[in-house]
C-alpha cells in the first residue's frame, strides 16, 4: 500500500471527490484574483500544481479568451505527475474559454512569446531569480500581474519574492499597486516597453 501515499493518494482522493485540489492561495486571495481576472482574454499563471487557482481562473475570464497555465509538472516516482492529472480534472471542470497546460518553466514559456498577457498569476519560483525570470513576461498596458508570496504575512517565512517585490517591481515607474490581499499583490500595468528586462 505503500504505492499510494503522496501525491499518488491525494489524486485518488481527488478522483473520488474526497479532497480538493492542494492551494496555498486563501479564500480571500482567490477572491482578489478572481475579480481581476475576470473578462481577461489573454491569461497566464505561472506555477500550476493542483491547478485550484487555474480552474478559477477559468471559470472568470471571457468566454473567447486563453488561459495558459505553466508548470514542469515533473514525473514522481511511478513515472507519472499525479499533480498535473489533478490540474487537468481542475481545468476541465469550467468550460469558459480555452485553457492550455504547458509543461514548462515560466521563464522557458516565455521565449518567443508574442501575444500581449493582459493577465499574469505568478506563484512558481520564490527564489531572487525564478521571480526575476518569471517577471519577464509580455503584459500589455492596462494588464494586471498579480504576485503570489509577495507580501509578508504574519506566522509564515519571507521567500526571497517579497524582498524582490519591494526592491524592484514596487519601484518600477510601469506599474502600480491596485490590490493587496494577504501574501497577494496586484499591479496594473500603466507604461509601454519591456517589463523587468
Amino acid at each position: 500500500m505503500r504505492l499510494l501515499q503522496g501525491s499518488a493518494a491525494w489524486w485518488l482522493a481527488h478522483r473520488l471527490g474526497l479532497r480538493p485540489a492542494d492551494t496555498q492561495v486563501t479564500p480571500a486571495e482567490r477572491a482578489c484574483l478572481a475579480r481581476h481576472a475576470a473578462g481577461r482574454r489573454c491569461l497566464v499563471e505561472i506555477g500550476v500544481t493542483h491547478g485550484g487557482t487555474t480552474g478559477l481562473l477559468r471559470s472568470v475570464m471571457d468566454p473567447a479568451g486563453t488561459l495558459t497555465g505553466i508548470d514542469p509538472h515533473p514525473p514522481g516516482r511511478l513515472g507519472v505527475s499525479f499533480e498535473r492529472a489533478i490540474a487537468r480534472r481542475e481545468v476541465v471542470r469550467h468550460r469558459g474559454g480555452r485553457a492550455v497546460l504547458l509543461r514548462s518553466l515560466g521563464h522557458e514559456a516565455a521565449v518567443g512569446w508574442k501575444t500581449p498577457i493582459d493577465f499574469l498569476f505568478i506563484d512558481g519560483d520564490h527564489s531572487w531569480a525564478g521571480i526575476e525570470r518569471d517577471c519577464r513576461g509580455l503584459v500589455a498596458p492596462g494588464g494586471r500581474v498579480a504576485l503570489q508570496d509577495s507580501r509578508s504575512v504574519p506566522g509564515r517565512p519571507d521567500p526571497d519574492s517579497i524582498r524582490y517585490t519591494r526592491e524592484v517591481i514596487l519601484p518600477d515607474p510601469r506599474f502600480r499597486v491596485i490590490d493587496a490581499v494577504e501574501s497577494l499583490t496586484v499591479l496594473e500595468r500603466i507604461a509601454s516597453g519591456a517589463p523587468h528586462g
